[in-house]
């Protein structure tokens, strides 16, 4: 099969590529086969080859919000890995390849005057997964500055490119149509608006040092639970389960931290195996040097646990798994 592959790709297909190599995490066994794809077309003909072959693939960038198996993938993994961007200061408007920085979107937004994405200073990832999971923070997510989307569909082992607008792309809670029925997204064009280069820049500094020393620096996923939507019921079963009220302000956002829900179990500092809650953010979990996937998996079904039995409220996972 390795040779197949290196047919349709070249000689850049690995084979038990580690994958733990790869992701913010640090955790994942062998990738069977490993391709890293630097442009548009490279992605296509990957994606293409393995419709052919008949092999299972998944397709990631940065490495942020995935947990992969100890077991690691038995298929094809695609790093996507184009990253060219251009800004249109005149339009208001950042066109970027999926494997684009999005740190370095942040920043060429304020270089150039652009305001919208302040927000996402110091999130980390590509923009491609950021889309893809609609990211965000302090009331803010990526739907809201997406233009168009260029995706590759795949559909009885044929792909073909597709271009979607903002309502197309169904953009929910830290979900699209792209998380919920597949697809490849290939570029990105974001819409924002002229502001300040100064303001815009004072506002990012007061994200990071929001975020400075809140957000834990080991290993980790990122936020790994989905926060939780604000409901009369969910307000009144919190009640009746701490006998304490949900603070007013998370009412108002109308979301519930998923660490503030930890929080009232006192689990922050708990740790299995290598796996341990940041005693700086109860929503990271963090690899404290020799994490297995198996350590993730135990501890936040424990954390799921407690949190619907003390808490009475169902976490669901914002992180993705891969390989299980």
């Amino acid at each position: 099969m390795i040779d197949k592959l290196r047919e349709k790709l070249g000689e850049g297909v690995l084979e038990n590529e580690a994958l733990s190599r790869h992701c913010t995490f640090k955790i994942g066994g062998p990738a069977r086969y490993f391709f890293i794809a630097k442009s548009k077309k490279e992605v296509r003909r990957a994606v293409e080859a393995v419709g052919d072959l008949g092999i299972n693939f998944f397709v990631f960038s940065g490495g942020s919000n995935v947990l992969f198996s100890d077991d690691g993938f038995d298929g094809l993994v695609i790093k996507v890995n184009s990253s060219e961007l251009t800004v249109y200061v005149m339009n208001c408007r950042i066109v970027a390849d999926a494997g684009a920085s999005l740190s370095k979107i942040v920043e060429a937004a304020m270089e150039n005057g652009l305001t919208g994405l302040e927000w996402a200073a110091g999130i980390p990832g590509t923009v491609g997964g950021a889309v893809r999971g609609n990211a965000g923070a302090y009331g803010h997510a990526m739907g809201e500055s997406v233009e168009e989307i260029e995706a590759l569909r795949i559909k009885n082992k044929k792909s073909r490119i597709k271009n979607y607008g903002k309502e197309d792309c169904k953009f929910g809670y830290r979900e699209s149509i792209f998380k919920r029925e597949g697809g490849v997204i290939l570029k990105v064009v974001l819409k924002l608006a002229p502001g300040d280069k100064n303001k815009i820049k004072e506002e990012m500094d007061k994200i990071f040092a929001a975020r400075d020393g809140k957000i834990p620096t080991d290993s980790s996923a990122g936020s790994f639970f989905k926060n939780i939507e604000v409901t009369d019921e969910i307000v009144k079963i919190i009640k009746e389960h701490t006998h304490e009220d949900v603070p007013p302000d998370y009412i108002q956002k109308g979301k519930i931290p998923a660490a503030w829900l930890i929080g009232q179990c006192d689990l922050k500092g708990k740790q299995i195996g290598g796996a341990k809650i940041s005693e700086k953010h109860a929503n990271f979990i963090v690899n404290t040097g020799e994490a297995t996937a198996a350590d993730v998996i135990a501890l936040s079904s424990l954390v799921k646990m407690k949190v619907r039995d003390e808490v009475g409220v169902q976490l669901e996972e914002e992180v993705e798994y891969v390989g299980f």
